[in-house]
């Protein structure tokens, strides 16, 4: 096993989902986490429960991924309770059901902000603190819908198509320096993101058929290779994307 690092690890979208998920995932193993996210509200009552069951320090910021200037001073508040960072998960996400014929370009600039263009940028923002950190690592959430169409939502398709090619490409820019970047594929997860489309008629019982577990998944079920992936026990895994769909498309 390669270095175990006790450093903290950034979390965007870090007050619910799969970011919250992660977080907590990340804080059982002695991570502290920082939270960031487009409600500071949520953000730090996360926190404060995280740091009441696990006993790791957390705190939550507001901040909206889409605004870089906001970063820096957000990582000097992170640092001020949880020390330097030494991971980044990139969770925040969205999504905008404007199929190629209805597309509004506003709609399309802001699912890519928030799921593409905020990655590179955060990595780059944290980057003198995963220098100076053993066993530094990143993971940016993509989807299944990286891998495979979706007709009703290209911008997030093409998002997360992206955030995979991001992933290579830093992958082999910071290798060098010790850094490991990789992504993680979820399938269909009960999450906030997904409560809509599970609420229209058939479509719960349509994704539960799509999986040979007959099930939709839970944010934990992500959150924990998430974990894994940031840990000493990925050390000479690096530029992956990691499907933990439920097995999804293994059969599709």
């Amino acid at each position: 096993m390669g270095n175990e690092s006790t450093s903290a690890v950034v979390v965007t979208g870090g007050a619910s989902g799969i970011g919250r998920a992660s977080a907590v995932a990340l804080a059982a193993r002695g991570r502290p986490v920082a939270l960031w996210d487009l409600d500071p509200d949520r953000a730090a009552g996360a926190a404060d429960e995280i740091t009441r069951v696990h006993g790791v320090p957390a705190v939550g910021l507001g901040i909206d991924v889409t605004d870089s200037s906001r970063f820096a001073e957000a990582l000097e508040r992170s640092r001020s309770v949880v020390g330097t960072v030494g991971g980044l998960v990139h969770a925040a996400g969205t999504v905008v059901a404007q199929p190629v014929g209805e597309l509004d370009e506003a709609g399309w600039d802001f699912v890519m902000a928030v799921n593409l263009r905020a990655f590179p940028l955060l990595v780059q923002a944290l980057l003198p603190d995963l220098m100076s950190s053993s066993g530094a690592a990143v993971v940016g959430i993509s989807s299944i819908e990286g891998w495979i169409g979706n007709a009703a939502i290209p911008a997030y398709c093409a998002s997360k198509a992206g955030l995979l090619g991001a992933v290579r490409s830093m992958a082999e820019r910071f290798g060098p320096d010790g850094i490991r970047v990789n992504a993680v594929c979820p399938g269909y997860v009960e999450t906030p993101m997904l409560a809509p489309a599970l609420g229209v008629p058939d479509v719960r019982g349509r994704f539960e058929a799509s999986s040979p577990l007959g099930r939709i998944g839970q944010p934990s079920e992500i959150g924990e290779p998430v974990a894994f992936l940031l840990s000493g026990a990925a050390s000479f895994i690096t530029g992956q994307a990691l499907i933990v769909d439920g097995g999804v498309l293994a059969v599709d």
